[in-house]
């Protein structure tokens, strides 16, 4: 049994796509941009929010990305997220590890303020033991920086922690921090994606995850 568990949040814990996407098209709009498609949002997704808005606006408007960047984030960050919600079994799963006595802890590539909101709506019941978004001076996933600051925080080792996520950053994530990692098949990214991107372990279910995790 792990005594800590590392989630990633959108696709992972919280299916925000038509959340993100609505604010993301909202923003384009607001600049005279064009729309993008919900499956461009989706394979936008994973790397940060820079990163996201620099794909929808494409190359010829990237000396505008700071400015249309901001708007997004503040925009986002007070989203009341009402098109996203949480998994099939995911409450029955967290209330598990909770009950266990499992740490949980969320780490994610989306701005802190906007995680913190989604926690408040949506995870204020499990009473996360950490929660940490994009923030100036920490880099993103796949650094393992703020892993091991997370680790710290815990109070755990390396090897009693698993790291969770749907996306290549999060395998990528856990290989450079030393930690087992469990890919899950309910987010943004195929088996096929997850596995070249060097994914060994998978969950197609919170209740596959929760056994995986317990024992």
């Amino acid at each position: 049994m792990y005594k800590a568990v590392i989630f990633d949040l959108d696709g992972t814990l919280l299916d925000s796509l038509n959340d993100i996407l609505f604010v993301l098209n909202g923003t384009l709009a607001h600049f005279n941009l064009p729309q993008i498609t919900r499956k461009q949002a989706q394979s936008y997704i994973g790397n940060g929010a820079r990163e996201l808005v620099r794909l929808a606006i494409g190359k010829e408007n990237l000396h505008r990305l700071d400015e249309i960047l901001g708007y997004y984030k503040v925009i986002y960050a007070q989203s009341d997220n009402e098109l996203s919600r949480i998994f099939d079994g995911e409450d029955e799963a967290l209330c598990a590890l909770k009950s266990a006595g499992v740490k949980l802890a969320i780490l994610t590539n989306k701005p802190h303020a906007a995680a913190m909101r989604a926690e408040e709506i949506f995870f204020k019941k499990y009473a996360f033991d950490c929660i940490l978004g994009q923030t100036d001076g920490v880099p993103l996933k796949p650094d393992p920086q703020a892993v091991y600051g997370i680790l710290e925080k815990l109070g755990v080792k390396k090897d009693e922690c698993l790291f969770v996520g749907d996306g290549e950053a999060d395998v990528e994530t856990a290989s450079n921090a030393g930690l087992d990692c469990i890919s899950v098949l309910w987010g943004y990214r195929s088996r096929q994606q997850l596995e070249e991107a060097g994914a060994t372990r998978f969950a197609e279910n919170f209740e596959k995850l929760q056994r995986e995790i317990l024992g």
